[in-house]
């Protein structure tokens, strides 16, 4: 069987680093991205020319349910799914609305559950598969000024963990990887003297790279199946 995933916010940061180490790999990939078009096709052309295979890349609303069924159309079998798309919101919980709260949990943690449910009886009628979750420490601890964000983490961990209890029967995996401060432009509203700070506050003493993630996801995709239900954390001894 050729080695299938399925990544969701491919077009740069984490997501574009997982590609980038799957295809190195030998995976067929299905990429996609909300907006940024010309950096999907970008990085795919990347991925044709350094590993032979070429992506297949859609755009469109991972928080529309029917954009999980686009993405399934014309696979027949899904072995890796990475729900990695994932906005932030900074600001009092006071302040804002109704549309960025539906917003922000629509992306988060909806869309893992439209995937997940797309892929799954792909994956049961093979009887193995890996779904990875890109999640935060946020959702453990909770971070000031950005209470929707945890809260959409903490309930994308409880799903993990209860999806691989459902799962486990059936061969399949289901874990998430729960990042620290990471090096990337969701983080891009910070100063250079608070990006300072935190390194200072890391254990190891800087922020963790996209590239990191992208190697743990793939330890975590040829892990044996008996590692499942779990939320790993990649921080740097932070939290």
């Amino acid at each position: 069987m050729e080695k299938t995933a399925i990544v969701t916010g491919a077009s740069r940061g984490i997501g574009a680093a997982i590609a980038r180490k799957l295809a190195s790999e030998g995976f067929h990939l299905t990429l996609c991205c909300r907006q940024q078009q010309d950096k999907l096709e970008a990085l795919a052309k990347e991925l044709t020319e350094s590993s032979g295979l070429t992506p297949r890349c859609l755009t469109g609303d991972v928080a529309d349910p029917s954009f999980a069924e686009e993405l399934l159309k014309g696979t027949e079998q899904i072995g890796l799914l990475v729900n990695n798309a994932g906005i932030s919101h900074v600001g009092l919980l006071q302040d804002m609305t109704n549309d960025e709260w539906a917003r922000l949990m629509n992306v988060n943690l909806s869309s893992a559950f439209y995937l997940s449910r797309a892929v799954i009886p792909k994956m049961l009628a093979a009887r193995s598969g890996r779904i990875i979750n890109i999640s935060s420490v946020w959702g453990r601890v909770g971070a000031s000024m950005e209470v929707a964000y945890s809260a959409s983490k903490g309930a994308l961990d409880a799903m993990t963990r209860a999806l691989a209890r459902e799962l486990a029967p059936s061969g399949i995996a289901v874990n998430a990887l729960a990042c620290g401060y990471i090096d990337t432009e969701m983080n891009a509203h910070l100063s250079p003297e608070e990006k300072k700070a935190l390194g200072e506050e890391i254990p190891a003493g800087r922020a963790g790279t996209p590239e990191e993630v992208a190697e743990c996801v793939s330890l975590l995709a040829k892990a044996p199946v008996y590692l499942t239900g779990q939320v790993l954390t990649l921080d740097g001894a932070w939290t």
